[in-house]
């Protein structure tokens, strides 16, 4: 059984188990406050809660991974494993989608962590988010419709449900890098760098806010990526990423660490091009 940071048990209580038949009948049960969509549980274990009716969407057909010629079609409940594993998923993303995922917790907790759990919660050391935002990706909410998923990093909890993640096959190259205290940890800081249908990006999260967003604006790699510009690139980084400290890493190793990461990043992105 899970433990807290002081050792303690964590226990999720439910009053009532509902498997809908519906998005709309789903959408109904969840408008409650104290109901709660559950999908693989992974992250609810991690403290102590007691909730109205768990919601389960396992009877909804949203456990797929769609691939077309032009976009993917990740299904809310589908596994983060099943993400990190899908041969279509690294190609298109040069590797990049399962170096994100490869250090989540461990193999046991990505087979039952869901994309909807994970990303719904936009957490701010997310590994999921930090990768998609470098993509050209979009949520699918039932009511809310379709959403970049870069809007919604920055929208406020509500009720409704996450029905799946489409990343559109934009051409692209991407990489990921990661530092964290030991391998499966919380990492201390995050980044992805892409370019995405013509269009520089640097995403840099763990901060340990949401995860940002940094367009090439200044033209810094308009002449491609070099030692030159990636330490040009990251200086930029330097100053336009805000971090915080928390127990994964003082506020000065974050700071010391967005320059580092994003060179790193860039470079390794100038190798897949």
């Amino acid at each position: 059984m899970p433990t807290s940071s002081n050792g303690a048990r964590n226990i999720i209580t439910f009053q009532k188990y509902e498997r809908p038949q519906t998005l709309d009948e789903a959408w109904e049960l969840n408008q409650k406050k104290r109901n709660r969509i559950v999908a693989g549980t992974m992250w609810m274990k991690m403290g102590t809660h007691s909730f109205g009716t768990a919601i389960d969407l396992c009877d909804l057909g949203l456990n797929q991974i769609e691939e077309t010629d032009e976009e993917f079609r990740i299904g809310a409940m589908a596994t983060l494993r099943q993400m990190e594993k899908h041969p279509g998923l690294a190609a298109y993303s040069c590797g990049a989608v399962e170096a994100a995922f490869k250090d989540i917790v461990g193999v046991q907790f990505r087979n039952g962590a869901t994309l909807g759990g994970s990303l719904w919660r936009r957490m701010g050391f997310s590994d999921i988010l930090t990768v998609f935002l470098a993509m050209d990706s979009y949520v699918e909410l039932y009511k809310g419709g379709i959403v970049p998923l870069e809007e919604f990093a920055r929208m406020p909890y509500d009720k409704d449900v996450l029905v799946r993640l489409v990343v559109k096959k934009q051409p692209g190259a991407f990489s990921y890098q990661a530092v964290r205290k030991q391998r499966t940890d919380i990492p201390s800081l995050n980044c992805a760098a892409a370019q995405v249908a013509g269009e520089w990006r640097v995403v840099v999260g763990s901060r340990p806010a949401r995860a940002v967003v940094l367009r090439d604006e200044q033209g810094l790699l308009a002449g491609g990526i070099t030692e030159e510009s990636a330490a040009v690139f990251a200086d930029y980084a330097a100053g336009a990423v805000t971090v915080s400290g928390n127990m994964w890493g003082s506020a000065e190793y974050r700071r010391a660490l967005v320059p580092v990461l994003t060179r790193r990043a860039l470079l390794a992105l100038k190798e897949v091009q």
